[in-house]
């Protein structure tokens, strides 16, 4: 289809980019990978379209000096996976799209994008990054636990834009792993499931197990990771863990998978991403 009519500006600067979003019904673009097929649908009509993909300033992927890690909004996928020190981040990245969406694609563009399938933002939750905004009026950090606020909507407001993405180091000895049941012609998850654990003296010190695919966002199961912490992380203490992949959550249903067996799958695919990052 063709999308309904728009105007279009380059912007030269991010400062260009955030005077242009202030009012109206303007939308930041950068590969297009999410927005254009919408506004083809004509799921999305904005009025004016921002193009920020030549502003180098929101480029870079890499360490910071605390040990943690930062990538700029327009990383693209292929530099992600180009940047990586994390099998496990490889591993989820490889598997997203095809070589030209990952070419074009990008980090910041697929969470603001918040599809409720992606597989990007359960990785990132499972690590603890947070979403840095800036707009006219300033700039605030946002964890990503919290960020997602329903299918397609975010925390952020029309005004603001996605600039980088940070967290802090890893704790000492966690590993983490990712796991997706995945449609088999679109590629997106039934299931996705990033597990980020990490133990000492003998018990589980250290968990984050994120989900995508089976709520209206992705989401930390935080009752899989009280349950874990603490424990022994033997095979019995996981799959006890487990059983609460969904919990407070509104599981959903569709013709590739109804509700209860979503809901049995997501309870394997935690299972399997925690062992995995237990190295078993």
């Amino acid at each position: 289809m063709i999308p309904a009519a728009f105007d279009y500006q380059r912007a030269a600067s991010l400062d260009d980019a955030l005077s242009a979003l202030s009012g109206g019904d303007a939308k930041v673009i950068a590969g297009g990978m999410s927005l254009l097929p919408l506004m083809k649908l004509r799921l999305a009509q904005p009025s004016k379209l921002v193009d920020i993909g030549k502003l180098a300033e929101l480029r870079g992927d890499g360490p910071t000096a605390d040990g943690g890690w930062e990538i700029g909004a327009l990383t693209t996928y292929s530099e992600a996976l180009a940047a990586t020190k994390l099998d496990f981040t490889r591993a989820c990245v490889e598997g997203i799209g095809d070589v030209q969406v990952r070419n074009r694609g990008t980090v910041g563009g697929a969470i603001s994008h918040a599809d409720p399938a992606s597989d990007l933002p359960a990785l990132l939750l499972a690590l603890d990054y947070s979403a840095v905004l800036r707009s006219s009026r300033g700039e605030r950090t946002v964890p990503l636990d919290g960020f997602f606020k329903g299918p397609f909507e975010t925390d952020m407001a029309p005004d603001e834009i996605l600039v980088k993405l940070v967290r802090g180091p890893l704790p000492a000895g966690a590993d983490g792993s990712y796991q997706k049941m995945a449609h088999p012609a679109s590629g997106y998850s039934i299931v996705g499931v990033c597990a980020v654990v990490g133990s000492s003296g003998g018990s589980i010190s250290h968990a984050r197990v994120a989900v995508t695919g089976v709520g209206q966002v992705a989401y930390r199961a935080k009752a899989v990771e009280s349950a874990l912490v603490g424990s022994d992380g033997s095979a019995g203490a996981v799959a006890s863990a487990a059983a609460h992949a969904t919990d407070g959550q509104d599981v959903n249903s569709d013709i590739y998978a109804d509700r209860a067996y979503r809901a049995r799958m997501a309870e394997v695919y935690v299972r399997r991403a925690i062992d995995a990052a237990l190295g078993r």
